[in-house]
């Protein structure tokens, strides 16, 4: 309903690229150019400098910037104020999520979340946790799910699951007879981490540091985008690594990996991401609620 060129202009101006815009719209990028060429056209000027494969906006594109935030945040809320009267739950609802919580958390919840709002568009970005708490900043999703710490003070963070942290090793390491292993006793062994930005990599590191060690000291072997890819190097007796107990049920149940607890146990929090003075729309607002339902009763469960 709200004037799409004002949309698309609306999201060049934010991310200050035609690119970025295109991926976020799901629109090609000549798509993008040929909306901004239209309002541009409209208003008989330049909305943005272009030098250097950079963009800026104009005098005038600062002015038509400032009343199109107002316009769609305007129209968000008479959308929303009628939806909530109707009853109807529906739009467009953009998640974002780090690599773990992606591949083995959502999935499910998502699902039982569409079945029940049909008419709600889901659409899910993956990336590592520095990754997703950037899309959230930058107003690339509503919403993320991530598993590190959040310090910025301009978004709001809730916690939603807790999640048990395990070391892992092949059946017939020496480590997997033990029930529950001292954190000092990791040391000598071959670790296997993942890469830098992700949430796992980060509350493994404070871990170490809040029971007297570092990183560092670990024998660091190699460093993995994914919890598949550290399971597949653990099963190949490349070294040990901590994971997400969440992420084990296959290779538990056909006893190609050893899980051990940690002692002390190692829990990090889930958390829902959103900017603190987004507006919220009616499925936003459903959703933070059916996350947070669905997550009390997994920890009832558990």
């Amino acid at each position: 309903m709200a004037d799409r060129r004002l949309q698309v202009f609306h999201t060049v101006a934010r991310l200050l690229s035609f690119t970025k815009a295109a991926e976020v719209l799901h629109m090609t990028q000549p798509a993008v150019t040929f909306q901004i060429r239209q309002l541009e056209e409209h208003f008989n000027t330049r909305l943005f400098d272009r030098a250097h494969n950079r963009i800026s906006l104009t005098e005038a594109g600062s002015q038509v910037y400032k009343y199109a935030d107002r316009i769609i945040g305007l129209y968000n809320e008479m959308e929303n104020e009628v939806r909530r009267l109707t009853g109807d739950v529906m739009g467009l609802l953009l998640i974002g999520a780090s690599t773990t919580i992606a591949e083995y958390v959502l999935p499910a919840l998502l699902g039982e979340f569409q079945a029940k709002f049909p008419q709600v568009k889901l659409r899910l970005n993956v990336s590592n946790s520095v990754g997703v708490v950037h899309m959230v900043e930058n107003n690339e999703v509503d919403v993320g799910v991530v598993e590190s710490p959040v310090h910025n003070k301009n978004l709001v963070v809730e916690v939603c699951w807790q999640d048990r942290l395990v070391l892992i090793c092949p059946p017939d390491h020496e480590l997997a007879r033990h029930d529950r292993i001292p954190v000092a006793e990791l040391k000598g062994h071959p670790f296997l981490c993942r890469e830098e930005g992700s949430g796992t990599r980060d509350v493994i590191a404070g871990y170490l540091e809040e029971n007297g060690m570092r990183l560092a000291d670990m024998e660091l072997a190699m460093e993995f985008g994914s919890p598949e890819s550290v399971k597949s190097a653990v099963e190949a007796g490349l070294g040990i690594s901590i994971i997400s107990q969440a992420t084990l049920a296959k290779e538990l149940s056909l006893g190609t990996l050893a899980a051990v607890q940690l002692d002390p146990p190692l829990v990090r929090p889930f958390s829902l991401v959103y900017q603190r003075q987004k507006f919220r729309l009616r499925a936003m607002e459903e959703f933070l609620g059916f996350a947070h339902e669905r997550c009390e009763a997994r920890t009832a469960d558990a």
